[in-house]
């Protein structure tokens, strides 16, 4: 059987070395080259025959390619043959789902990178998705009436806070802006996130963009 060739990219050299080692103790997969950004990404692709991408959904690279949703649209768009695994610390079910609308071969949480890769693999072979246990998306139109639900229990001025944080300002920025203590409109920001059931800044931001909030 012929060895599936694979590509690996994440900004963090470690995580590539990490990864690299529990792909190549498969012997049904060769990794034939390592990126540690979208730009290195594509021009491996470009170079040669590819079965699979296993890539960093957050790479902070100023790339023509982008990363998150940004690269895997590219890579869908360009290489609608080739798998795409996604490794992430994002959690939101509406980000999740967009994945598997997207069409990835399967969507692996970081933390569990050791435990479920072998799982993947498994299933990649087989030509089947891969789903984690721990991130079983809602379905896309529970996740959209989910997502009205919550932006709808914002207030004006927690929506418009919101839009300038994803739009590039920081929160002393607004604050200036505003004519607000940075304390106030951190707390607005806060409070907007809660109702939004997002944890951290990346999650908050990911969650607007590629909802089309703003």
């Amino acid at each position: 059987m012929r060895k599936l060739n694979v590509v690996i990219a994440d900004d963090h050299p470690i995580v590539l070395l990490g990864l690299l080692e529990l792909i190549e103790r498969d012997g049904r997969f060769h990794v034939a080259g390592q990126a540690t950004g979208s730009d290195g990404l594509v021009q491996l692709l470009e170079q040669q025959a590819v079965d699979l991408v296993v890539t960093d959904f957050s790479m902070p690279e100023d790339s023509l390619y982008g990363d998150g949703l940004k690269l895997v649209k590219y890579l869908r768009r360009h290489y609608p043959t080739m798998r795409i695994l996604v490794l992430t610390m994002i959690s939101s079910p509406l980000i999740l789902t967009h994945l598997q609308e997207l069409g990835v071969a399967g969507v692996i949480q970081k933390r569990h990178l050791h435990n479920e890769i072998e799982v993947a693999l498994n299933a990649i072979v087989r030509g089947l998705e891969y789903q984690s246990c721990e991130s079983i998306p809602e379905s896309p139109s529970e996740n959209l009436l989910t997502l009205k639900a919550r932006f709808a229990t914002l207030s004006p001025k927690e929506h418009e806070i919101l839009r300038l944080f994803v739009s590039g300002q920081s929160v002393s920025e607004i604050a200036r802006g505003q004519n607000r203590s940075i304390k106030t409109i951190s707390g607005q920001k806060i409070a907007a996130m809660r109702k939004l059931e997002v944890t951290s800044d990346q999650d908050l931001i990911t969650y607007c963009l590629s909802s089309n909030v703003f």
